[in-house]
């Protein structure tokens, strides 16, 4: 007979016998959405539902010994013949040692499920590997993603020469060219194939734009640490092969191996400073390279495995050549990446607390000289914005990511960590009463306008605070860039007035600020983000030709 799964078919010289699983009702039967249905998936062909609706009827498939369909099929009758009280009546020893055989035959059938997709049949009618049919992949996936794809932006074909240790992209003519980018067409992607059996690594960026799986997958696991977004790449690695040299990232990775084996070397020498999104790496990484071979862990990631690398650790991975009896051991891996934006670094909420201050407060007025204390009050606040900013690029705290938004744990780790949430909070706030310095964040404004620069740009985030038209005491945030070069001339001016008037906003903030009354605005700004980022997200996925 010929089987089927995910449109791919290969033939199967096997019995056939039906297994009903379900979970446990009233009546003692087990009834599980097919789904869900994991153990009854040895050899998978096909699944039915049967007409009640009742319980999921999985038509599975056995090479040659019956002994595991016999003893699969019993234990099932005894399930679904049996009231709860009777199952609980079955000796502990017996359920255990049976529970340890079906853990084995699970083990062995779901390495033959993985690789349903990969295997062709010869004239013989005898299984092989075929590592992963690159060629048609990237047939689906040019379907789904739609035309362009952009080399760099969505796909790289590359591979570390290991004597070297340096990258080798496959398209390398490509990147040379003076274009801004490359437009993959459909001879590029028929190269993909070739270029995989040179060893070259096939990998695909955004996954979680094109697939809705991956996509929900992404979206749970940045509700768990409470940022707007996780990324997700997808590595396609032949067998005795590296594909990215030793690097590290700008966020955190979650590695999960889909199949085959991967050895990861992690170096346990960090970055002095965490790094951060969209900061330029390329020099650190030159810089901080053999400094972080001094030690050392290696982990072989299997099928199922998920190894955490947090940002600024280097790493590198590679396959090796296969087992003893020749069978290829390439690798299939997501990456999941926490992308900690700037507004969610601890930083971030430092800049949140300083504004939901500013707003409830009153600024100090005087009818002899308002314009001048009224903008000296404006600009200290700025001031000690830009003051945040300079601790924030010397203090790996500040550039940590805030778990204020993180998803709802138990009550016990929910109240741990709500309590940790504080104390670094707390450690923040003395941080910038201590550190905060007005002539070195006035500096940084005067060397901004010289250069013709915006010396608020970084946080320029900090308006989605306000709704739209909405100010604070009859005033932005924060000052526009002309506004800055108009002013800062009579800052200079008033010094020492400015400097005082600094002193008292950075002292009356560090004692007046609570951090409840800053949770709920910080909590809008990310819905915001988290919201915007949906929608982009369902915009692309709506592209494509997924379901």
């Amino acid at each position: 007979m010929s089987a089927s799964s995910n449109g791919i078919s290969y033939p199967c010289k096997s019995k056939v016998g039906e297994v009903v699983v379900s979970r446990p009702t009233k009546s003692g039967f087990l009834q599980v959405p097919k789904s869900s249905v994991m153990p009854a998936s040895l050899c998978t062909v096909n699944d039915e539902t049967v007409d009640d609706g009742s319980v999921a009827c999985l038509k599975i498939g056995f090479e040659d010994d019956e002994l595991p369909v016999s003893l699969l099929t019993a234990s099932i009758i005894l399930i679904n013949s049996c009231d709860i009280e009777q199952l609980e009546k079955i000796p502990r020893n017996l359920s255990e040692t049976f529970l340890a055989f079906l853990k084995n035959l699970w083990a062995k059938v779901h390495n033959q499920m993985l690789l349903a997709n990969t295997m062709k049949s010869s004239q013989e009618g005898q299984f092989f590997i075929n590592e992963l049919d690159v060629l048609s992949f990237l047939k689906e996936v040019r379907n789904m993603l739609g035309c362009p794809i952009i080399y760099q932006q969505d796909i790289r074909v590359l591979r570390t020469e290991r004597q070297m240790k340096r990258e080798v992209h496959y398209f390398q003519e490509s990147l040379d060219c003076k274009k801004d980018f490359h437009i993959f067409n459909i001879d590029d992607v028929l190269k993909c194939e070739e270029a995989y059996k040179e060893g070259y690594t096939v990998a695909l960026r955004g996954m979680e734009f094109r697939f809705k799986s991956i996509a929900a997958i992404a979206n749970g696991l940045a509700s768990i640490f409470g940022q707007p977004s996780v990324g997700v790449n997808m590595y396609l690695t032949p067998p005795n092969s590296q594909g990215l040299a030793r690097h590290f990232d700008d966020h955190c990775v979650f590695v999960c191996q889909l199949f085959g084996t991967k050895q990861w070397t992690v170096f346990s020498q960090p970055n002095v400073l965490l790094p951060r999104l969209y900061d330029h790496l390329d020099s650190l990484q030159d810089a901080e390279a053999e400094n972080s071979v001094t030690d050392c862990r290696k982990f072989l990631l299997k099928e199922g495995d998920i190894l955490y690398i947090p940002r600024g650790i280097h790493h590198e991975a590679c396959t090796d050549n296969g087992d003893p009896n020749g069978s290829a051991a390439g690798s299939l891996h997501l990456t999941l990446g926490i992308e900690v934006e700037p507004p969610f670094e601890w930083e971030g909420f430092a800049h949140v607390a300083l504004c939901c201050w500013n707003q409830s407060c009153k600024q100090p007025q005087d009818a002899s000289s308002e314009s001048v204390l009224e903008f000296l009050g404006v600009i200290s606040v700025n001031l000690l914005h830009v003051a945040i900013g300079l601790i924030g690029d010397s203090d790996t705290t500040f550039r940590k990511a805030c778990l204020v938004g993180a998803t709802s744990l138990p009550s016990g780790t929910c109240y741990w960590l709500d309590l940790d949430q504080k104390t670094i909070f707390s450690h923040l706030i003395d941080k910038i009463n201590t550190e905060s310095r007005f002539s070195e964040a006035l500096r940084i404004i005067e060397v901004a306008i010289r250069k013709n620069e915006d010396p608020f740009q970084q946080i320029r985030w900090l308006r989605l605070l306000n709704a739209e038209g909405e100010t604070a005491e009859g005033h932005d945030w924060n000052f526009s860039f002309m506004e800055a070069a108009k002013l800062f001339p009579l800052c200079v001016k008033h010094k020492d007035k400015a400097e005082e008037a600094f002193m008292n906003v950075k002292s009356r903030f560090c004692d007046e600020v609570l951090f409840g009354d800053v949770v709920d605005r910080y909590k809008l700004l990310l819905d915001k983000y988290r919201k915007a980022r949906k929608q982009y997200m369902n915009g692309m996925i709506s592209l494509q030709c997924t379901s």
